[in-house]
């Protein structure tokens, strides 16, 4: 009887290429920026958390392929998010932020916020990678979107919305991108094992008046076939796949990592 084991590590080889991950200090972020940076890459690590993209640096194994640059930076000084993706050879967009609350009592300027991190950040890293990308004939855009840029939940219009918008901006730049050979695609998670997520159990729990262990299985894994967490690393291989010459036809499309949610 043959054993199958666990499956290794996509095949790829990044050894020349500059990436760019946002969110990179931790959860999904920082799974991508050790597993391009392990296939040769080297990494713009972007995020606010300073003290997280010195742990990042630190988690990269001496000696290992590629290497992790630091790059602090609050992606609402937009022009700034701009000039730091010039001379990118892949972007990763996957920083998020998330506030569950009703519309009516929807702070304003946190949901201006989160369109801000979440989807204007995007379209300036875009303007700013987009130009090295078609010069080279060559790019990858792969934008961390959620099984919420395809489905809506209540409480969460914002991180819908952004959501929603991040699949169209992907879509557009798949079109634009493709006589450059340049493509781009959405990876759709449901709910990962992140702090964002953490954030976002304590959060439905105090919206619906329950405790927060009923949280997991009775509203954020209900509509989930599979009962259980995705994990950063198995979001970072699909975006991994994508950098493949394997996926050079796969463009304009969403990935979903969502354990059967969107198969209802």
């Amino acid at each position: 009887m043959t054993v199958i084991g666990t499956p290794g590590p996509v095949s790829l080889d990044l050894d020349g290429r500059t990436a760019l991950v946002t969110g990179a200090a931790g959860g999904i972020g920082r799974a991508c920026a050790l597993r391009l940076a392990a296939a040769g890459a080297t990494v713009r690590a972007v995020d606010r958390d300073s003290d997280g993209l010195t742990r990042l640096v630190t988690d990269h194994p001496n000696g290992a392929p590629g290497r992790i640059e630091p790059c602090p930076l609050d992606l609402t000084d937009l022009d700034a998010a701009e000039r730091a993706a010039a001379g990118t050879d892949l972007l990763v967009n996957n920083a998020g932020l998330q506030l569950v609350r009703p519309i009516e009592e929807f702070p304003p300027e946190v949901f201006h916020q989160v369109l801000t991190v979440m989807l204007e950040a995007p379209f300036r890293l875009l303007r700013g990678a987009l130009p090295h990308m078609y010069a080279q004939g060559w790019g990858r855009v792969i934008n961390i979107s959620s099984v919420h840029g395809l489905r809506a939940s209540p409480f969460k219009s914002a991180y819908v919305a952004a959501k929603h918008g991040l699949e169209g901006l992907s879509k557009t730049a798949a079109l634009e991108g493709a006589p450059h050979g340049v493509t781009s695609n959405c990876v759709n998670p449901g709910y990962v094992r992140t702090p964002l997520v953490e954030r976002q159990i304590a959060d439905q729990a105090a919206a619906h008046g329950i405790p927060e262990e009923r949280v997991l299985a009775d509203i954020l894994l209900a509509d989930s076939a599979l009962k259980r967490l995705l994990e950063p690393a198995e979001v970072a291989e699909a975006v991994a796949y994508l950098c493949t010459p394997q996926a050079s036809f796969v463009t304009g499309t969403s990935l979903a990592l969502d354990g059967g949610w969107t198969a209802h």
